[in-house]
């Protein structure tokens, strides 16, 4: 029911919406001679900010074409590689020439981005790619909006994800290295140990974890507290609708995105709000930059996609209110997850200072159940001064973060090169 009485607001407020569009285009044009004085500049801030706030939000484009690799342009080509109705693998494939330009003549280290699946596109982790793109061959996983997978195509579950990334895994040939960011670390680091366990030969040659829940019972947040305290049957009565029509998915009951959207929001409500006041005086002072920069933001933020019923509700179960993995009950397809049986995969573990969703400890956690990997294939770093987002994007990312990341991946692949040599 709120599923459709949340379409019929969209839908309610459309004459508003094409009204506030003619009222910020009237009042934003160069031929009106009012459109400078304080009075033009009001009614063209407020008619945007509203026509903004109700519009809807769809799959953001990953918006560059080039990088920039020691000094020099490289042109880059987002390809499908693989696909399944849930997901696609997209391979960010750099132009040879230009790599050759650049002094780039041998074939860098293959590395899968996995993308979240808890609310927002893959176009989130942009600029997580493009720091990727400068060293290594880069892959990203792209999960589907449920809303829009028929119901014939069946279910979508947790083990569903852990065989989506095992399968991308195999994709791209031997020993390809992971970066799973936030939501994914359990089912990356399940899939890790099955492969490890099936001496799999496209097991990763290294997994890093970013933020990620690997124990949710470590320095619980607000997040985690709102799973322990609510009953599991709580979650099935109040965060799942049915996708009403003319969606493909209609039907399938989902955990809508605008739901996951509002419960982002709330944690942080008054810096939201906060922001928009920013963005409407910026408007009407015509401080286009900063609110070019405010729209960037927010186009990325409000786009959010549903979640399969049964891929939501198992995450909480299984993530959040058991911990079957740390606790090491999680069974896949009837198998014991024995992340302890991985001895040749490299672990580094990234948490943030300030992460108000995956505390402190979180992530480390992977250490202590991998416990039969060698010192010398283990590395934890805490970056201060950051957030949840911070530890995978912005400035501390691209200049503190990934050069650590970068610099383990290189002795894993350098370890390889040894047993290669050796063999």
């Amino acid at each position: 029911m709120l599923y459709s009485l949340y379409e019929t607001g969209y839908y309610a407020t459309t004459p508003l919406r094409f009204a506030a569009r003619l009222t910020r285009d009237f009042w934003s044009s160069p031929l009106n001679p009012m459109s400078e004085t304080d009075f033009g500049r009001r009614l063209y801030a407020n008619a945007d900010l509203f026509a903004n706030l109700t519009r809807r939000y769809g799959r953001p484009a990953w918006g560059f074409d080039t990088i920039e690799v020691d000094g020099h342009p490289v042109r880059v080509r987002p390809t499908e590689v693989w696909s399944s109705p849930w997901g696609k693998l997209t391979h960010f494939a750099r132009d040879m020439a230009d790599m050759r330009k650049a002094g780039r003549r041998e074939l860098e280290p293959a590395v899968l981005i996995v993308a979240p699946l808890s609310g927002h596109y893959a176009t989130l982790l942009r600029g997580t790619v493009q720091a990727f793109l400068q060293d290594h061959e880069v892959y990203i996983t792209e999960w589907s909006n449920a809303r829009d997978v028929p119901v014939m195509e069946g279910r979508f579950d947790f083990h569903d994800y852990i065989d989506h990334v095992r399968k991308m895994l195999q994709q791209m040939g031997p020993r390809p290295h992971v970066v799973a960011v936030c939501q994914p670390g359990p089912p990356v680091l399940a899939a890790a140990a099955l492969m490890a366990e099936d001496g799999d030969e496209s097991r990763p040659g290294s997994m890093t974890f970013m933020g990620s829940p690997i124990d949710a019972r470590l320095s619980p947040t607000v997040t985690n507290r709102l799973a322990e305290q609510k009953p599991f049957a709580w979650f099935q009565s109040n965060m799942i609708y049915t996708v009403p029509g003319p969606y493909p998915g209609m039907g399938r009951r989902v955990y809508p995105g605008f739901v996951q959207l509002a419960s982002f929001m709330s944690m942080n409500l008054e810096k939201h709000q906060e922001a928009h006041q920013r963005y409407l005086q910026q408007l009407m002072d015509g401080d286009g930059d900063s609110a070019e920069k405010h729209n960037e933001f927010y186009d990325e933020y409000l786009a959010a996609l549903d979640l399969t019923e049964e891929f939501y509700l198992q995450t909480v179960d299984v993530v959040f209110q058991r911990y079957l993995l740390p606790k090491g009950e999680l069974e896949h397809h009837g198998r014991l997850v024995r992340p302890s049986l991985i001895q040749d995969i490299g672990l580094l573990t990234v948490e943030g200072e300030n992460d108000d969703i995956s505390g402190i400890g979180q992530t480390q956690a992977a250490h202590t159940l991998c416990s039969g990997l060698p010192p010398e294939l283990k590395e934890d770093y805490v970056q201060p001064h950051v957030g949840h987002y911070g530890v995978f994007n912005g400035r501390r990312f691209r200049d503190e973060i990934y050069p650590r990341v970068r610099a383990f991946i290189r002795r894993t692949e350098a370890g390889f090169d040894k047993q290669r040599v050796a063999a």
